[in-house]
């Protein structure tokens, strides 16, 4: 995308999430701050867009286990981000069309492109939000999912931009206690365990150019969401080593350094 094709009220200088993320995953839904972000961040860590890669490879095995494993046929995803190959209602749909979705993110290029790319797709709902106020996502959610059946909630890559004083445990504490019995919650987050330091300086670069901060915890920080949840096997690992591919070699952690998880709500 070009600075001049830019909606009312965006500021293409002012680098997004869903923007850079996009860019990572070779996307052409985003701004040169954006691509500058990518740029940086390639520049102090040369994995940046593998470990992109390598969460929504996760994304894709975890919609997938839900689907053909454990029978789930509604999703819902927050903070979904920009459309891009493998979308949680292609995966979950290929195994079932009657799966439904509904996507929710709050930044307003997700909201245009998003509807407009999925404009003819069935059982798609896409919706704007901001898990920081859960309570109305979860509101609008129970309008196109039935709440009284199962359904996963897909948290990838989101809670790290929340920090400690933004209490994300809270809002997902929120959404356990809004999913009936045999729900589920999914969540990847990016991780300091790995190389502390270059991964702090990582988040401090990140956090002074884009819109939001970025907030890496640990292994016993992140398996903390899943309160309340029973932990699906393997628990909260890598996301590499989340049910990899047979035959496929999970990336060194250094190359990918999120934690993935999936819980069920007993």
């Amino acid at each position: 995308m070009t600075e001049e094709t830019a909606p009312r009220g965006i500021d293409p200088s002012l680098p997004s999430p869903a923007r850079i993320y996009d860019a990572m995953l070779g996307g052409k839904d985003n701004y040169a701050a954006d691509r500058q972000v990518v740029e940086l961040l390639r520049e102090m860590y040369p994995y940046a867009e593998a470990t992109a890669r390598e969460n929504r490879a996760w994304l894709g095995r975890v919609v997938r286990h839900l689907v053909e494993e454990a029978g789930v046929r509604q999703f819902l995803d927050i903070g979904a981000g920009l459309p891009t190959q493998e979308n949680v209602h292609q995966v979950a749909q290929a195994v079932d069309p009657g799966c439904r979705v509904m996507y929710v993110d709050n930044d307003p290029i997700v909201m245009t492109h998003g509807r407009a790319l999925l404009a003819g797709a069935k059982n798609v709902t896409v919706a704007e939000g901001d898990l920081a106020d859960v309570g109305t996502i979860l509101e609008r959610a129970r309008e196109a999912l039935d709440f009284t059946r199962p359904v996963a909630v897909l948290l990838s890559a989101v809670l790290h931009f929340f920090t400690d004083d933004q209490d994300p445990y809270r809002l997902v504490a929120q959404i356990r206690e809004a999913l009936p019995s045999g729900g589920y919650l999914a969540v990847s987050h990016g991780t300091s365990d790995i190389e502390r330091d270059n991964s702090e300086a990582l988040a401090d670069a990140y956090s002074q150019r884009a819109s939001s901060t970025l907030f890496l915890r640990d292994r016993a920080q992140v398996t903390a969401f899943f309160e309340g949840f029973d932990l699906i096997d393997p628990g909260v690992v890598y996301a590499g080593h989340w049910r990899p591919l047979p035959g496929v070699e999970p990336r060194p952690v250094e190359q990918a350094p999120v934690y993935a998880g999936l819980g069920r709500r007993p």
